[in-house]
């Protein structure tokens, strides 16, 4: 057991070096001798002062295990802490959570923990899984709250392309849903009567998401990751319906900042539009961003850093983080 122990906080150390060594060197300018003592302070306090348990398996289904890796300040023991639960893109039909690590780095110095998880692609199950994986990773963080500090008041999703929709499906589908049903089997004991875990997430970060599921199934806007991810389930579009954040906005619903090019080709624009009109109608706390001519993703660091600077005032306004982050 003592010997598990090390290898965990060796490898934890390692994860948060790779982290700020690979910040320092990725962004012009701050590998370069001479380089702002701030933004090389910034880099190595990340470094110092945050800790990563990987590999931790949360749910078992379709034969493999899932697993995620908690990200978060180590040095105080007692202060609660915001959680974001981050979902990597690839159109439900590729992508994995190591490839979005860095994308924890901004949440952090924001003083969040995160949770970046791994969800099943359409090569091991079909729709609707992936949702029923997220919903199971968002009740993971209920039932492991004491154990990482995680402040269940304070719970934000985020994600990019379909990572973004399952965010918004994450944060906005309703806890007696039969999508959250597989995750009874996570539960500690079978002996009394099951209790959702899930807290209620406060807030999404939504990177060029897609809205309407059904919208890419059929019509102009079809794509073939979408087509592959329903492959040949009967009754796919009432599905695909089911599966929509348009379907799930009401009043009291989560707070959402989205992002979205408006010449985006592989999720319409029009997602982004079509979800801030609803929020507004139902009077949900919302701001759409759009990054003019910007496509899917790969906007440039000026542009990042602004819309990060967004995201961070959004948080303050939700009472997520307080005004000295």
């Amino acid at each position: 057991m003592a010997t598990i122990t090390l290898h965990k906080r060796l490898h934890a150390v390692a994860a948060a070096g790779l982290l700020a060594a690979f910040a320092l060197t990725s962004i012009p300018g701050l590998a370069q001798e001479g380089a702002a003592p701030d933004s090389l302070r910034t880099a190595v306090l990340l470094s110092h002062e945050m800790a990563v348990e990987p590999n931790i398996a949360y749910l078992r289904a379709s034969g493999q295990e899932l697993k995620l890796d908690v990200y978060r300040p180590w040095r105080d023991s007692t202060a609660r802490l915001p959680v974001v639960l981050n979902f990597h893109g690839g159109g439900w039909v590729a992508g994995n959570r190591e490839s979005r690590a860095l994308a924890a780095l901004p949440y952090l110095q924001m003083g969040f923990a995160v949770v970046n998880v791994q969800y099943r692609l359409a090569n091991v199950a079909l729709a609707p899984a992936a949702v029923e994986d997220t919903l199971c990773a968002l009740q993971w963080v209920g039932r492991n709250a004491e154990r990482y500090r995680f402040d269940l008041e304070r719970v934000v999703t985020t994600g990019d392309s379909a990572g973004g929709h399952l965010a918004l499906a994450t944060a906005m589908i309703p806890a007696d849903s039969p999508f959250a049903n597989q995750c009874a089997f996570t539960e500690g004991s079978w002996s009394g009567p099951y209790k959702n875990a899930a807290p209620k997430v406060k807030a999404v970060v939504n990177w060029y998401g897609i809205t309407d599921v059904a919208d890419m199934l059929q019509g102009a806007n079809i794509r073939s990751y979408a087509v592959g991810w329903f492959g040949s389930l009967p009754g796919r579009i009432a599905l695909a319906k089911d599966l929509s954040p348009l379907s799930h906005v009401r009043a009291g619903g989560p707070a959402v900042f989205t992002i979205h090019g408006d010449a985006d080709k592989l999720v319409p624009y029009a997602h982004g539009v079509r979800l801030k009109s609803a929020l507004d109608k139902a009077g949900v706390s919302n701001v759409l961003h759009t990054v003019k001519d910007g496509g899917h993703g790969g906007f440039t660091l000026e542009q990042q850093v602004v819309i990060f600077g967004e995201i961070q005032g959004f948080l303050r306004r939700q009472g997520i983080i307080p005004a000295s982050r």
